[in-house]
């Protein structure tokens, strides 16, 4: 079914039952209108704000509930009644005072996440799989501000390739290579969140004729 087919479908239905507005004007809608009425029901129905966000696809949260059609309040008592059914399934030991040497070292690992060329996006309480060589690393963000640091780091690798393949050094080369292709990642990265996008055309579904 095409969006033109919806919409001349929701067309058709209202001209046959003669619905109009407060004006006397026949109602129209559109298949988008109807994304109101899924997240106002759904958020009524207990569904947390923030995950009607990601069903949309909005990037921010505003948006999200600019399309609910309820009050703020409305909104704030089912997210609280949302975290309570979740604190109900979990152990209460989950939920005791952290002592003071786990609260510092809590806070401790977001300061250190703050890197020369980016932000490790490590999860808490996780070991580093590379051994803090972070350009190889994939949970490495990299800071569009550092890009000719970046390639800075690339130029000496290839130099350094260079270097090993002319002096014999076979087993440094292989490691060099590695962190090359880690610092030219970590470039293209920057390029691709940072370039003009474009938008791209997937079509319109189709369905099979009956026979």
């Amino acid at each position: 079914m095409t969006g033109e087919f919806i919409r001349k479908a929701l067309g058709d239905v209202l001209d046959f039952i003669g619905l109009t507005d407060s004006t006397g004007q026949p109602l129209a809608f559109s298949p988008h209108d109807f994304r109101r009425l899924f997240i106002t029901d759904a958020i009524r129905a207990g569904l947390p704000p923030h995950i009607a966000q990601v069903i949309a696809g909005h990037a921010n949260i505003n948006t999200t509930m600019g399309y609910n059609a309820i009050y703020p309040a409305e909104t704030i008592e089912a997210h609280r009644a949302f975290i309570a059914r979740r604190r109900a399934l979990r152990p209460a030991e989950e939920y005791r005072t952290p002592t003071n040497a786990e609260w510092e070292d809590f806070l401790g690992h977001f300061e250190r996440r703050k890197l020369s060329v980016g932000t490790c996006a490590r999860a808490y309480g996780t070991a580093c799989i590379h051994e803090h060589a972070c350009v190889r690393c994939s949970l490495l963000r990299p800071d569009l501000a550092q890009r000719a640091r970046l390639a800075e780091i690339r130029d000496n690798l290839i130099a350094r390739i260079a270097e090993a393949e002319t002096e014999g050094w076979l087993g440094e080369v292989e490691g060099l290579q590695v962190s090359l292709a880690g610092a030219e990642e970590k470039l293209r990265q920057l390029d691709r969140g940072h370039g003009q996008h474009t938008v791209v055309g997937l079509g319109i579904p189709t369905t099979r004729s009956n026979r």
